[in-house]
């Protein structure tokens, strides 16, 4: 699994904006599929939520393939 660190420029962020700042969907409607299609993991736990904050300390997995840490 590829693992990478993302530094946050703020408190939060919101999961379809980490998925298109880290290079991982093009638009929002591609991280939107992606959030639908349950191919994200964060904090171990399937997210359907496409606006969910995410803070500093919080892992990110897409498709069992990507694995990001927030800092």
């Amino acid at each position: 699994m590829q693992e990478e660190t993302f530094k946050l420029r703020s408190d939060v962020i919101d999961l379809l904006q980490l998925l298109k700042a880290a290079g991982y969907a093009a638009t929002g409607g591609e991280a939107k599929i992606m959030v639908t299609d349950e191919l994200i993991v964060v904090n171990g736990a399937v997210e359907g939520r496409k606006r969910r904050k995410l803070r500093a300390g919080d892992v990110v997995e897409i498709d069992g393939q990507v694995r990001i840490q927030l800092a």
